[in-house]
């Protein structure tokens, strides 16, 4: 199992060190998620993606229309498969770790995403996650043209109107549709916006070990992120192991020389030291 672990750390390191905004997200997604099972194989979950990306394919036969496309996704993932949005246990923190979610069949808007982007990609199709506050959305272009989908809701193709009611759900009735929400981000930013489900469950629970692991792998992943940086050098601080968060710290100015957060850094470093003394 500890080998299995590492194997997936290093993994996760190599990610990290890319550049590109496309990933292969699901594969990350549950090396991701392994953390939590490594002595699960991770192909097992692999080949039933592909199982699935393949009913897509034969699903989709000659369609010709974006709209033909997202109802094909509707489905294979979600009629065929059996896959929803978890309603009634929406803060399970299985819901955004993508083994149990494949287990389980329901889960967080932004882990159904993730398992929606990977099988329309390998059919040819722009899958992206979108900027959007409170709720994940995906964003899906074809034909010269786009729509968004709502991966907790069967991938419902979702109108202006919409998006505002979704807002309005969730930031409340003075929150107003803004460009910049429906606004492309990168996969690296999906994952990361997984990972704070995680983070943000642990903490509710008071679980610090696993806030600790969980913040180590949103730090290898995005690994530029001076926020997860620090706050996982406060957690490692906060439960006396001083030394260990300096060194991560020390460890981010070596690598990241030209990095805007260095000063930042440097002044965190003095503190804990200040502390440890």
């Amino acid at each position: 199992m500890a080998d299995n672990l590492q194997k997936y750390l290093d993994q996760l390191k190599k990610i990290g060190k890319g550049e590109d905004q496309t990933l292969d997200i699901a594969k990350t997604a549950l090396l991701l998620a392994a953390l939590e099972f490594p002595d699960i194989q991770l192909n097992n979950y692999i080949n039933e993606l592909n199982a699935m990306a393949a009913d897509l394919t034969k699903e989709v036969g000659d369609c010709m229309t974006l709209i033909e496309h997202a109802n094909a996704i509707t489905n294979i993932v979600y009629k065929k498969y059996g896959f929803a949005g978890d309603i009634n246990t929406y803060n399970n923190i299985e819901n955004a770790n993508l083994m149990r979610v494949i287990d389980r069949r329901k889960g967080l808007p932004v882990a159904l995403g993730i398992l929606v982007m990977h099988i329309g990609r390998l059919q040819g199709w722009k899958i992206s996650g979108l900027n959007f506050p409170g709720h994940f959305l995906l964003r899906m272009t074809a034909f010269g043209e786009h729509i968004v989908l709502d991966p907790f809701d069967s991938c419902r193709i979702l109108l202006p109107d919409d998006l505002q009611r979704i807002l309005e759900l969730t930031h409340g009735p003075k929150t107003s549709l803004q460009s910049e929400f429906i606004r492309k981000v990168s996969d690296r930013d999906v994952l990361i916006r997984l990972q704070n489900n995680i983070k943000i469950r642990a903490l509710s629970e008071k679980n610090k070990a696993r806030v600790s692991k969980t913040l180590l792998s949103m730090t290898l992943v995005a690994p530029k992120n001076v926020e997860f940086l620090a706050e996982l050098a406060l957690m490692e601080a906060s439960e006396g192991n001083y030394k260990s968060a300096i060194d991560r710290l020390n460890n981010f100015i070596k690598k990241q020389k030209g990095s805007k957060d260095i000063i930042d850094i440097e002044n965190l470093i003095m503190n804990l030291k200040r502390r440890l003394n």
